[in-house]
């Protein structure tokens, strides 16, 4: 792999993710590490699984955008860890 690239590997997260009874019923779901993840669902099955979804489209579109945004320029990448407790 050349130093200025990054393979897309599968990488496993922990998030927080938060879910609220909403007034009008079901529920409102959001991950607090990660801004701009809020979604709904009728059931708490339905949120979480709308919350996955979010959260994934999320990262994958701020990978994309990061990388997008230094096309072009001198740069080096490497992954990265951190080891949550």
């Amino acid at each position: 792999m050349a130093a200025n690239s990054v393979a897309a590997a599968e990488l496993v997260n922990t998030f927080t993710a938060v879910f609220e009874e909403a007034e009008e019923g079901g529920y409102i779901a959001y991950v607090a590490e990660v801004p701009g993840t809020t979604t709904q669902g009728e059931t708490l099955d339905e949120a979480r699984e709308n919350l996955r979804e979010a959260v994934e489209l999320v990262l994958e579109t701020n990978r994309r955008l990061a990388l997008e945004q230094h096309e072009g320029r001198g740069r080096m990448q490497e992954r990265l860890i951190i080891d949550s407790k």
